[in-house]
């Protein structure tokens, strides 16, 4: 691939993707920060009569402090202070900030002296920058070592499968290994064969062979496979493309030595190398964080306002059916990962050792089971059903990051093993309490179309589409369905 072409596929959209977190994350806290520093040093410099010492110098108070958050995280812009950094230190942060810090002040006073403002505070100013440089270096060290640490812990980390073993595989796996601020993860090779194949790549296990892709993608969680294969094996990208394409996983090729070209895939860069990515699944990084920051903040608000009808749900549990009041149960979510759903008990506490007895019963076809007037709910159980208020404890699944408000139904492990493999792009998105399940085809008797709408969610996710499945929701509770 020639310079031309390279400089066409843009300086590293996919790292970008990755770190867009931190990027936001940053820019919020220090948008926010600058904000209210501005208001606390003038109440402290200037009283409670704050407000109107602005106004006499000619300044709207909240228009001021919003002028200069919004020039503060502009000079931090513009100081690659929101870029991805190959070798960034504390000492190169300590330093970009402080430049950041010195051209405002300089600008600051400089703008003073030409418009002649005497009535605006020296010394306010003064304490302004000098604190503002120490909050904002703290602020950001805290963030990145706080994500850092909730890598290192699991949360928020995606997880790749590496295709191939030879030189080209350990290069790009190293490169991902050296980002640790990218959240991603090896767990592994695939050999081409097993013949005199050797059993790690560097420090990574080889998990088998290419035969072997299909039993690791479903008994480990995986999010992305990157495909580093010779060019003589080129053959074998198709099939293992078509397969993740059926998974709901992202696949990444490294074309440096390939030189291929696929439909549908995105060119774009990771450390210096032309990469692939065939995106299967929303991948819109603005509009997914903006989900998730609507779940924390409707999932938060949910239970607070929500917490007297919880607490009377659960007092009449308590009194009619006894305790537990709570239930949890494993689940499977996004590609994968398993994780412990809360509702409010429905049911006898032996309920899962009746389960056996009651397949013949079930109305789903297929990998689900459903009985309409199921023996083992309880007093209380069966109106908490029909209102779906037994769900609503689910919310501090949200606040958790293991589901959604909206999305696909959480399958439960024993679904999943009988999934077909087409099934199986249902797990490509985090589940939701509510989705197009719920207010379209709940009383289908049908595991395929369960399916087909989760799909079909998938396919045609935007947030406004979030909205209008939350507002049908409503109804669909009050009406019982």
């Amino acid at each position: 691939m020639g310079p031309d072409a390279r400089a066409k596929i843009g300086d590293d959209r996919l790292i970008r993707r990755h770190i867009t977190a931190l990027r936001l994350g940053l820019l919020a806290v220090d948008a926010l920060s600058a904000f209210v520093l501005f208001v606390v040093i003038s109440i402290a410099q200037f009283g409670p009569p704050w407000v109107s010492t602005w106004r006499h110098a000619g300044f709207d108070p909240v228009a001021i402090a919003t002028v200069y958050a919004a020039i503060w995280v502009s000079v931090l812009w513009l100081h690659g202070l929101y870029r991805l950094r190959w070798r960034w230190s504390i000492r190169s942060e300590v330093r970009d900030v402080l430049r950041a810090d010195l051209l405002i002040a300089v600008a600051s006073f400089t703008a003073l002296f030409l418009f002649k403002l005497p009535d605006v505070s020296r010394r306010f100013l003064v304490t302004l920058f000098v604190v503002q440089a120490a909050v904002t270096l703290a602020s950001r060290l805290s963030i990145r070592l706080g994500l850092g640490a909730l890598r290192d812990r699991g949360h928020n980390r995606r997880y790749v499968l590496i295709v191939g073993t030879g030189p080209a595989a350990q290069r790009f796996a190293d490169r991902i290994e050296r980002h640790r601020e990218l959240g991603l993860r090896v767990i592994g090779h695939l050999a081409l064969d097993s013949v005199g194949s050797a059993s790690v790549v560097g420090t990574r296990p080889v998990l088998g062979t290419i035969d072997d892709i299909e039993d690791i993608l479903h008994g480990q969680v995986v999010d992305e496979v990157a495909v580093c294969l010779s060019p003589e094996h080129v053959g074998l990208v198709e099939p293992i493309t078509r397969l993740c394409e059926e998974e709901g996983k992202i696949v990444r090729i490294p074309i440096d030595e390939l030189g291929l070209t696929l439909p549908g895939g995105r060119l774009e860069e990771f450390d210096g190398i032309p990469v692939l990515s065939l995106l299967y699944g929303p991948d819109r990084v603005l509009a997914l964080a903006g989900k998730r920051l609507l779940d924390v903040v409707l999932g938060a608000a949910g239970l607070i306002l929500l917490a007297p009808i919880l607490a009377i749900i659960a007092l009449l549990i308590r009194t009619f059916d006894g305790g537990p009041v709570l239930f949890r149960q494993t689940r499977v979510g996004l590609q994968g990962r398993p994780f412990d759903v809360v509702k409010f008990r429905t049911m006898q506490p032996d309920a899962e050792d009746q389960l056996e007895a009651l397949q013949e019963r079930n109305e789903i076809r297929g990998p689900a089971f459903k009985v309409t007037d199921d023996p083992r709910l309880t007093r209380t159980g069966r109106w908490l059903r029909a209102t779906s208020l037994d769900e609503l404890p689910q919310m501090w699944n949200v606040l958790r990051g293991e589901m959604s408000l909206v999305g696909p139904r959480p399958p439960l492990p024993r679904e999943v093993e009988g999934y077909d493999l087409w099934h199986r792009r249902r797990l490509s998105m985090k589940p939701g309490i509510t989705g197009l399940w719920q207010v379209q085809g709940r009383r289908d008797e049908d595991f395929d179309r369960w399916v087909e709408l989760d799909l079909a969610y998938i396919d045609r996710w935007s947030m406004w589409l979030d909205f209008k499945i939350m507002f049908r929701t409503i109804p669909a509770m009050f009406q019982g369905r």
